[in-house]
């Protein structure tokens, strides 16, 4: 079963921190978020492979899907 992982914030997608497929630790920080000229890490919430579903530059609005981990 797979677990997304939605922005908690609208912003922009400034930096991945994780390659598309990687396997990642829960806890490990998969995103640099950017808003309001603050930035903010989106940590994995289970331990997985890392399927990306953004691109750095992106801007993304609150909820929506930044990853899935299987």
């Amino acid at each position: 079963m797979s677990t997304l992982v939605r922005a908690e914030i609208t912003g922009n997608v400034w930096k991945i921190e994780v390659e598309d497929g990687a396997r990642v630790g829960g806890g490990d920080t998969l995103i640099i978020m950017e808003s309001m000229k603050m930035e903010i890490p989106v940590e994995s919430p289970a331990a997985g492979v890392c399927r990306l579903r953004v691109a750095e530059g992106d801007s993304v609005q609150e909820g929506d899907v930044l990853a899935e981990i299987e």
